[in-house]
């Protein structure tokens, strides 16, 4: 299983291999405790590694073109074989899927589409089986509008759960309907106000998404129960954690009111509103203490935080509070923005990826932990948004990106295809995309009489569709991921890029994935150790250092394709190469060592 792409271990230091079959892993395991902030016996995930699976382009199992559980279970042996330990699967549930499942309606349920309730019971027990632990996807920042909660709370304004939504009347002075009447001038993430008039009562409800996601009002306790109790439901079905959608927008700041204008808009900026307000430690600290903390089994959070800073994040992620084990944070994938934002997109900055990692590296290094992702189902293809090239250095570069994310402290996240460095769809025609917030904001924005291929020329590279196309499994027809019409169109490259391929190839991305992994469970200073960025000016190097009492590990990592000298103010001719995405070997760093375009090194040695 192991790949040996790239690796000259020194005859006198043991390698990942040797102390994965050897005694001596669990005593350095054990001396390592000590020699980072915080040991791993305690808080199993943060020696673990988790795979995202959005089910409705994983694998489809009855050809009708959508992904579902029956097709993940087909597959759990690939992800064992990866080495995975945890598997996050994105909503399941019940769902008109306005928003691809992020739109509930029953909590407690699986969508047909997807499979029943028993498919997820097989599938808890087919990842237990194999080592690996099952984290579910819960949205409760907002239900549908389809969920029986809202339809009895719309139902009239004296119906009991008419509070547990937020409703309020028009603006002072204008009629229900009116231009402007929205109680306030908020835009949502989907284009559009936030508010929407239900005639039947001449009120309007909040929806910072789809119209048809109504908030959830946090501030009435019955809500909160609720929500509590249908947590507490999933882990007696054998779930092992939670990862929580936009949960740092649940406590709005009261009164809500308007935020600052955006240029050359009516609508206005509410986040100040509602990301991070003053009650959300206080919903946390209660959700783990009402939910997680009476469980004996082992059990994982993350919270999915826009906006979150660093100082904000160690206190949600510190143990002492009792909130949540890690957050999802924004800073380094909002990187490249124009003016417009997301679909405006400019050149990254090396620079300031590396500023911005290192930022929440040191800033969670005594206090909290970090998650590691480059993508997921609302990101583009890292492969091709942090490489300059995902033809001719596609490999190298995916390789490249596992070995940097993988290599700094915390927490990793594989987002399906990522382990094989699947790119983004070559979109051309609006008509090729399924995504609301991509379609809502190309309407929107033609309307405002912007020009439709500049629109979709900014939209193509930055659309969350680029990593919701199907899994690409071999190369026949659908690269198998379904017998009929998939939802989403397959990309094109699926006959050069595809698992069945890559898990026969000893130097495939697969393979640099499997050997990343490894190097997790096998070296405790991976885990642990310190982190210290070096050369942080640097306009193409990505350079950094992890000890511990028993190890020190340095990572190159080159992002251009020139060969670039790397200078470095230590020596490091007697460490031994770990692993490298080229096939041959890179040669040992002294003062300095050159690079080959996108290449990417780990060094080991010990203190």
């Amino acid at each position: 299983m192991a790949n040996t792409e790239g690796r000259a271990p020194a005859a006198d230091s043991p390698t990942a291999d040797d102390l994965s079959n050897d005694q001596g892993a669990d005593d350095q395991r054990a001396d390592d405790q000590g020699a980072g902030d915080q040991g791993t016996d305690d808080v199993w995930w943060k020696n673990a590694v988790v795979y995202q699976i959005y089910p409705r382009s994983f694998a489809d199992s009855n050809g009708d073109g959508i992904g579902d559980i029956p097709g993940i279970i087909a597959r759990l042996d690939y992800l064992a074989d990866l080495g995975v330990d945890v598997v996050w699967v994105s909503p399941f549930y019940t769902s008109p899927m306005d928003d691809n499942g992020y739109d509930i309606s029953d909590y407690q349920d699986v969508d047909p589409i997807f499979g029943t309730l028993a498919d997820l019971d097989e599938l808890i027990g087919g990842l237990h089986q194999r080592g690996m632990k099952l984290m579910i996807d819960v949205v409760v920042n907002h239900t549908s509008d389809d969920h029986p909660w809202f339809r009895e709370s719309r139902s009239s304004t004296d119906n009991p759960k008419r509070n547990w939504y937020w409703w309020a009347p028009p603006r002072a002075g204008l009629a229900a309907g009116d231009p402007g009447a929205e109680p306030t001038n908020w835009e949502s993430f989907f284009s559009g106000p936030t508010w929407e008039l239900d005639p039947a009562t001449e009120e309007y409800y909040l929806h910072l998404f789809s119209r048809r996601q109504p908030d959830l009002n946090w501030e009435n306790a019955d809500v909160r129960a609720a929500v509590y109790a249908m947590l507490r439901w999933w882990l007696d079905r054998g779930v092992d954690g939670f990862r929580m959608d936009v949960i740092n927008m649940v406590s709005k700041r009261l009164p809500l009111t308007d935020g600052p204008p955006r240029a050359g808009g009516v609508l206005g900026d509410g986040s100040a509103q509602y990301i991070t307000g003053p009650r959300i430690h206080e919903f946390l600290h209660e959700m783990n203490n009402e939910v997680i903390a009476g469980s004996e089994a082992p059990l994982i959070t993350v919270g999915e935080m826009p906006g979150v800073t660093v100082d904000e994040a160690v206190r949600f992620t510190d143990p002492a509070n009792a909130e949540i084990d890690m957050v999802f944070q924004f800073e380094h994938v909002n990187l490249g923005r124009g003016p417009n934002g997301k679909y405006d997109p400019q050149p990254l900055s090396l620079v300031d990826i590396k500023t911005s990692l290192n930022r929440w590296q040191t800033g969670l290094g005594a206090r909290g932990w970090n998650s590691l992702y480059w993508n997921n189902h609302d990101q583009p293809r890292a492969v091709s948004r942090f490489g300059t090239d995902d033809e001719q250095y596609r490999v190298l570069s995916a390789k490249l990106l596992g070995t940097v994310l993988h290599m700094h402290r915390g927490t990793p996240y594989v987002y399906q295809g990522e382990e094989l460095g699947m790119t983004n769809y070559p979109f051309i025609r609006i008509d090729d995309y399924r995504d609301i917030e991509a379609v809502n904001y190309y309407h929107a924005a033609i309307a405002r009489g912007m020009d439709s291929a500049h629109l979709l020329a900014g939209m193509a590279p930055a659309t969350r569709d680029n990593g919701r196309t199907p899994m690409q499994w071999d190369d026949t027809a659908q690269a198998g991921f379904s017998t009929g019409t998939p939802w989403l169109a397959v990309n094109p490259n699926y006959r050069e890029i595809n698992a069945a391929a890559q898990t026969k190839d000893p130097g495939s991305v697969f393979a640099h994935y499997q050997r990343l992994i490894e190097l997790r469970h096998t070296l405790p200073v991976v885990t642990v150790g310190d982190f210290t960025l070096l050369l942080p000016a640097h306009e193409q190097i990505y350079a950094f250092a992890r000890r511990s009492d028993r190890d020190e590990l340095l990572v190159l990592a080159n992002f251009s394709t020139e060969p670039v000298p790397a200078e470095l103010d230590d020596d490091w001719s007697t460490a031994e190469l770990l692993l490298g995405n080229y096939p041959d070997h890179a040669g040992h760093p002294a003062s300095s060592i050159t690079l080959r375009p996108w290449e990417a090194v780990i060094y080991r040695r010990h203190p």
